[in-house]
C-alpha cells in the first residue's frame, strides 16, 4: 500500500524483500546464528583486550572501539532484518525508519573515523618511531576516541532530521533496511539543502578518512623502501590487518553507494539484496577473524582464554608501539 497523497506516510514499506516461501525459516536460521557468531566474535575481542594488561595499548584500544561499532551496527540492522523475515508484509514505521537510519549510518561513519584515527597510529609507529609515546598519549587516544564518537552522532543526526522534515509523495525504499538518500529521493519538494549537507557530511566522515588513509600508507610505503627486510616484516605485521579491514569496507561502501545509483529493477533481486547488506554484515564477521589471527598477542590471549588455562606472561607489545 502507497500513501502518495500523503506528505508525512505513518510508515515505509521496505520493497527488496523477495518471496522464498517456506526457505524464509530456514535463512532466518542461517541469519540468526550469523548474528550470534558476530555478537560471540565481537566480544571476544573485546573481553580479551579488556582482561590482558599487556594489551592496554593505543592500537588495541582503537580495536575495542572497532567490535562495539561493529556490535552496535549489527544490531540496528539484525533486529528489524530477523524479524521482517518471517513476516508476510515489510511495513516499519516511520520513527523506528528513522531510528534505523541514524543506527546504521552512524555505524558506518563510526567505522570510518576510527579507521582513520588507527591509520594515523601506525603512521606515527614506523615514520616517527621515537616520538611514538610522547605522541600518542593516553590523553590523545581519549580525545580521538571521543571525536571518531561524537561528531559523527551530531552530523548523521542533522541529516536524518532534516530527510524527516521533508514532505514525501511515497512510501517505497527499495532496500532491506531503511537509508536517507532513498527517503530523500521520495521528496515532493526540492532537496537542495539536504543535498549539500549531505555531500559536506559524506566528505568529512568517509571521503576525508578514506584520503587519509591511502596519504598515510603512501609515507608508510616511502619509509619501508629505504629499510631493512627485518624491519618491513614488523611494518606488514603491524598493519595488514588494518590494510585488510580497510579495503574490506571500503569495496562494501563502494558497493552499496553503487547500488544507489543503479536501476535496481535491472538486477538480479538476490544480487541486489547481498550487494545491499555487505557493509552492515561482512565488516563485522571480518574484522574480530583479522585482528584475532592476524595480530599474534591477541591470537596468544584467545587460545589461552579457550582452553581455560592460565594465560603466559607476555612481553610488552610490539606491533602497536614504535616499529
Amino acid at each position: 500500500m502507497e500513501f502518495v497523497n500523503s506528505s508525512n506516510p505513518p510508515y515505509f514499506n521496505l520493497t527488496m524483500f523477495v518471496s522464498i516461501g517456506n526457505y524464509r525459516y530456514l535463512t532466518f536460521v542461517l541469519c540468526l546464528l550469523l548474528y550470534a557468531f558476530i555478537i560471540m566474535a565481537n566480544l571476544v575481542i573485546i573481553v580479551v583486550i579488556a582482561r590482558e594488561k599487556s594489551l592496554h595499548e593505543p592500537m588495541y584500544i582503537f580495536i575495542v572501539c572497532l567490535s562495539i561499532n561493529s556490535l552496535y551496527g549489527s544490531a540496528g540492522f539484525f533486529f528489524r532484518f530477523l524479524r521482517d523475515l518471517l513476516s508476510d508484509t515489510h511495513l516499519i514505521p516511520r520513527s523506528a525508519c528513522f531510528l534505523q537510519t541514524y543506527a546504521i549510518y552512524t555505524y558506518a561513519s563510526y567505522e570510518l573515523t576510527l579507521l582513520g584515527i588507527m591509520a594515523y597510529d601506525r603512521y606515527v609507529a614506523v615514520c616517527q618511531p621515537l616520538h611514538y609515546h610522547s605522541k600518542i598519549t593516553s590523553k590523545l587516544v581519549s580525545k580521538l576516541v571521543a571525536f571518531a564518537w561524537i561528531y559523527p552522532a551530531f552530523s548523521v543526526a542533522l541529516c536524518v532530521y532534516l530527510a524527516s522534515r521533508l514532505p514525501l509523495c511515497g512510501n517505497k525504499i527499495p532496500k532491506v533496511f531503511c537509508a536517507n538518500w532513498p527517503i530523500v529521493k521520495l521528496s515532493c519538494i526540492n532537496t537542495t539543502i539536504n543535498n549539500l549537507i549531505g555531500m559536506l557530511v559524506s566528505t568529512s566522515t568517509v571521503f576525508l578518512p578514506l584520503a587519509f588513509v591511502l596519504y598515510t600508507y603512501i609515507r608508510i610505503i616511502l619509509v619501508c623502501r629505504k629499510r631493512s627486510a627485518e624491519f618491513k616484516s614488523k611494518v606488514i605485521q603491524s598493519c595488514l590487518p588494518h590494510i585488510i579491514t580497510f579495503v574490506n569496507y571500503s569495496i562494501t561502501v563502494f558497493c552499496d553507494v553503487a547500488l544507489s545509483r543503479m536501476n535496481l529493477e535491472e538486477l538480479n533481486p538476490f544480487l541486489a539484496i547481498f550487494l545491499s547488506l555487505e557493509f552492515v554484515v561482512i565488516p563485522p564477521i571480518v574484522n574480530p577473524l583479522v585482528y584475532g589471527l592476524k595480530l599474534p598477542e591477541i591470537r596468544k590471549c584467545i587460545f589461552s582464554m579457550l582452553s581455560f588455562s592460565k594465560p603466559v606472561k607476555q612481553r610488552r607489545c610490539m606491533c602497536c608501539g614504535p616499529i
